[in-house]
């Protein structure tokens, strides 16, 4: 009777773990429940979120080439003199005194295209005693002066390469966040149909265990040549339900992560999928597939971009390779006179004493070796982008041909296990008429069921990998979002 008590325990133990599913923390989830989780509350896809607001910021950072700049003066001077004689003109000269006011502004800066300027004012008076005699006198002077390139820094400068650069990286950034949350789903759902898979593996294997012990409790003991396959078949059943026990504990745990951020009120929550494996029928086109790969995938996108930004900084460097070629000016008008701060600003505002000048400055660097380097430096770097991109494309082709070709292996799988189990369960059925009728035995009806049992699993995993590779399929294509209808908006 020993082979009968070992069954029997182990029937004890598979009711118990069976009687676990419905314990009251049980969370029953369906693909698209995981899948809004994820996308709330993803730590990896909250990380991501924060690229394109730091793009953007340095977006705005880069116009910082364009404020201008304020600077404010003043100061107060004070100086005395002693008197005495002076021996070159023989004669008493008097001690002098003398108080200093002083004030001056300015602001300046860069204009879109190009042009710098600067706005100049300053206004002093100074007051004292000079031979005896009190003194008193202010002067003043406001103007412009500008300065507009007309070859290097004309059609685009340090600051213009800046912008035009960070704009560049935020439509990056958002396609950084785009392959991220296309990731994320993508992993979700592997990860939920594993789950799937991983629990009906568990069902299944331990209903084997049911259905063996509850068999042998009908028939009793076993014959004795059967004895020892069957205490070893006991152990492997045991051995390949705590596998699977494992592996599903596991996978739980997979999908608690992807979904939630506060993981610790999720850790004694037994996981529950709402939906079953299932093989759509999909009719695929190679063609189809290539042309939204090659139009709608984030990373090809990105790459596309890095060219757009190189092609950028080529023509900055070109332009570098130019000499300073500038237009300058100035206008103002200045004020003095023998009175207080009043008079010097009226003087400049009636503009009595006017003033100006206009010309021009070239510079030209000899060899200009750095210039010349850094442009030959940036068309090689164009020329190897755009071979990335190439290799990039080739791949992208690669994956999707091996998807499809999976993906079709993988249907044609689920129906080739799909009629295996059908021929095990008709198998088992037709053993189990000739044991009635006493021409087979207890052991063999039970292979039988193993047999049977196994054929499941392979299905339930053939169907798990079809909807994986459906999955991947759309990664691929970079119709991972469409597919689910999840709507992403760029800032």
């Amino acid at each position: 009777m020993r082979p009968l008590r070992i069954w029997l325990v182990l029937a004890g133990m598979t009711l118990a773990a069976l009687a676990q599913t419905n314990a009251p923390d049980v969370r029953v989830l369906s693909l698209q429940d995981c899948i809004q989780s994820a996308l709330q509350k993803n730590l990896d896809l909250q990380i991501a979120r924060y690229i394109p607001p730091l793009a953007l910021n340095d977006l705005q950072a880069a116009y910082a080439g364009y404020d201008p700049g304020l600077s404010l003066g003043g100061a107060h001077n004070y100086s005395m003199t002693s008197g005495g004689f002076n021996p070159q003109i023989n004669t008493l000269t008097a001690s002098t005194t003398s108080d200093a006011n002083s004030f001056n502004g300015s602001i300046g800066g860069l204009v879109p295209w190009g042009l710098n300027y600067s706005l100049s004012g300053n206004i002093s008076e100074a007051y004292g005693t000079a031979a005896g005699s009190p003194f008193d006198q202010s002067r003043g002077q406001a103007g412009i002066s500008l300065t507009q390139p007309l070859l290097k820094n004309f059609w685009i400068d340090q600051t213009r390469l800046n912008i035009r650069v960070a704009k560049n990286r935020v439509k990056y950034s958002e396609l950084t966040l785009k392959q991220q949350v296309m990731q994320t789903v993508t992993t979700v759902e592997s990860a939920y149909y594993d789950l799937i898979y991983d629990q009906e593996n568990v069902v299944e294997l331990a209903l084997q265990l049911v259905t063996e012990n509850k068999k042998r409790v009908e028939v009793g003991a076993l014959a004795p040549l059967d004895e020892q396959q069957a205490e070893a078949q006991a152990a492997s059943s045991q051995a390949a339900l705590i596998a699977a026990r494992s592996a599903l504990a596991v996978q739980e745990h997979l999908v608690k992560q992807l979904i939630t951020d506060e993981y610790s009120r999720w850790s004694s929550v037994k996981l529950e999928p709402s939906e079953s494996l299932s093989s759509p029928r999909q009719f695929f086109n190679l063609q189809d597939s290539w042309s939204k790969g090659l139009t709608q995938r984030p990373d090809l996108l990105q790459a596309k971009l890095d060219i757009e930004r190189q092609g950028v900084t080529i023509k900055y460097n070109y332009n570098q390779l130019f000499p300073e070629l500038n237009v300058v000016g100035t206008y103002g008008h200045t004020a003095a006179g023998f009175s207080e701060f009043s008079s010097s600003l009226y003087q400049i505002q009636q503009g009595s004493l006017p003033y100006y000048s206009y010309g021009g400055t070239l510079t030209f660097p000899i060899g200009n070796h750095s210039a010349r380097a850094a442009y030959r430096g940036s068309k090689m770097t164009m020329e190897q982008l755009v071979l990335t991109l190439k290799k990039l494309e080739q791949n992208i082709m690669v994956q999707i041909d091996n998807d499809i070709k999976q993906a079709e292996a993988n249907y044609q799988q689920v129906a080739a296990a799909k009629t295996a189990r059908e021929y095990a369960a008709a198998a088992l059925d037709a053993e189990q008429k000739k044991l009635e009728s006493g021409k087979s035995t207890t052991y063999t009806v039970l292979q039988m069921q193993r047999d049977l049992t196994s054929a499941r699993g392979t299905e339930i995993q053939a169907l798990d990998n079809y909807n994986k590779s459906l999955s991947q399929l759309s990664l691929d294509e970079g119709t991972t979002l469409q597919r689910l209808g999840i709507v992403f908006e760029g800032k």
